[in-house]
């Protein structure tokens, strides 16, 4: 029988990785999330792929995994498809972690995950993500600890990071 409860944390969710198979979230469990909606062509993007990568470097050992997933929603700056992404993620930035499958952040279509996402906590501009590269930092227990502006830093998360997953 299909159950309607309300999802309680992040691992209640499949969603698609870039070639298109399923990811049930619930193999990140007991790790330390950051999930970020990426855009290849933003002012953002050079910036925060730097920083995304060194954090990951870092912290990838300890417990600590940062899923993105691809919008094209903000000024059209994802417009490729996922291969394009991935290629110009992987060998502009080389970056390791997860690339998901494009996705839409807000409005009607909003992928459940995010809908999820945004119920968490939220910015003074209501629930909708601002822009390319928000950050919600997840805890352990796939729920999400904290959200960020698109204009936070990917460093700045550090302490934040540690914290959860108890490393000094």
């Amino acid at each position: 029988m299909a159950t309607t409860e309300a999802p309680k944390t992040i691992y209640d969710f499949t969603v698609k990785d870039a070639k298109g198979n399923d990811v049930d979230l619930s193999v990140y469990k007991g790790k330390v999330l950051l999930i970020v909606n990426v855009a290849s062509k933003c002012g953002l993007t050079n910036s925060n792929y730097t920083e995304l990568n060194q954090l990951y470097e870092k912290y990838k050992d300890q417990g600590f995994e940062i899923l993105a997933f691809p919008c094209n929603q903000f000024g059209a700056q994802e417009p490729g498809s996922n291969e394009e992404i991935e290629e110009f993620v992987c060998t502009r930035f080389k970056s390791e972690f997860p690339i998901f499958d494009k996705i839409e952040v807000n409005g009607d279509n909003s992928a459940p995950l995010y809908k999820f996402l945004k119920l968490g906590k939220w910015g003074f501009f209501g629930d909708d993500i601002q822009w390319n590269f928000s950050k919600f930092l997840v805890d352990k227990d796939g729920k999400v600890a904290d959200r960020y502006y698109p204009t936070t830093a990917a460093l700045s998360l550090e302490h934040g990071i540690k914290t959860l997953l108890g490393v000094s």
